[in-house]
């Protein structure tokens, strides 16, 4: 009777939480002018609101430059309104790292404001945005509510831009989507990696090409090498001033995908693998063994497929 009580006390103090809709946004410094709200390493739920994601500014000369917006409409306005409370420039750019629902639901908050992204970033939100709005009122409830898909209006390009009087390095990579922008601020060194890097969580995989991810890993490393990198902004978990998150996310996918593809050449079946148990490397990350069952039903059709047809 006493464990169901506490059980209920404690279901009323998430509801409660989750009732006030506010992400308590805490614009964390990481560089000299950068800011990042960093979320919380777990699945969406209706208590986070989904504020799972990491998001971040820069206080230009001339302006703000916001990258990524997050997960809904009313994460987006209290994101402005945390950003008023470091500067009152007005936002020159809102730029979107990739097309997941996470990264780009705030936008209509900055209705009105330049929002960028790669080309097929753009296209996969005017296609999809909407459908996965959907999805996160399912998870996040009325976090969501009035949140729609508000598309960029703006395509960007790999290459050097000029923002407000701040000079960006935009990187065009892919294989944690099909098109993954890492955004290089050159004055303070500070690189914003989006959901190609994970740190301290699990990465996600819906729409990976793994070969292509791990390729575009060992070009962020190089570039944090060779383009004097200080600080490092994953999409997913606390930011760094060294490597080791790239590296945590190579090693994840290594074992992801050589574990997938042995167990589809030994002719194991979806059952067999998900009954096995994650290494110690990875037994505590936080979401492993959720992301693990969501990428095994991701990846393991297309092993199987390419066992099959004698590919591999």
């Amino acid at each position: 009777m006493k464990h169901g009580l506490a059980l209920c006390l404690l279901c009323m103090a998430g509801l409660a939480r989750a009732a006030d809709f506010d992400y308590h946004l805490n614009a964390q410094p990481v560089a000299e002018g950068v800011y990042a709200f960093i979320g919380k390493t777990e699945d969406f739920d209706t208590v986070n609101g989904g504020n799972i994601v990491n998001t971040a500014f820069i206080v230009a000369p001339q302006g703000v430059i916001v990258i990524d917006s997050g997960p809904s409409q009313r994460y987006g306005h209290q994101m402005r309104q945390a950003i008023a409370r470091v500067s009152d420039k007005p936002v020159a750019l809102v730029i979107n790292t990739h097309h997941h629902p996470d990264h780009f639901l705030g936008n209509q908050a900055f209705a009105g404001v330049p929002i960028g992204a790669l080309a097929e970033t753009r296209e996969g939100i005017a296609r999809d945005g909407n459908a996965f709005a959907e999805n996160l009122y399912r998870m996040s409830g009325d976090w969501m509510q009035g949140t729609e898909a508000l598309a960029p209006g703006r395509t960007l390009q790999a290459g050097d831009l000029d923002v407000a009087g701040r000079r960006l390095r935009l990187i065009a990579l892919d294989g944690h989507t099909g098109a993954d922008l890492a955004v290089l601020d050159v004055a303070s060194g500070t690189l914003f990696a989006g959901d190609l890097v994970f740190n301290g969580r699990a990465p996600t995989t819906p729409h990976a090409d793994v070969a292509h991810w791990l390729a575009a890993l060992d070009r962020l490393e190089v570039l944090m090498r060779e383009a004097g990198v200080s600080t490092l902004v994953p999409g997913h978990g606390a930011a760094t001033h060294d490597a080791a998150p790239i590296r945590q996310t190579r090693a994840w996918l290594s074992w992801l995908t050589q574990t997938i593809r042995m167990a589809a050449r030994d002719g194991l079946d979806m059952n067999d693998l998900l009954a096995r148990p994650l290494p110690a490397e990875f037994a505590t990350l936080p979401v492993a063994a959720s992301e693990y069952r969501r990428s095994v039903g991701h990846l393991f059709p297309a092993a199987e497929r390419a066992v099959l047809e004698g590919g591999q």
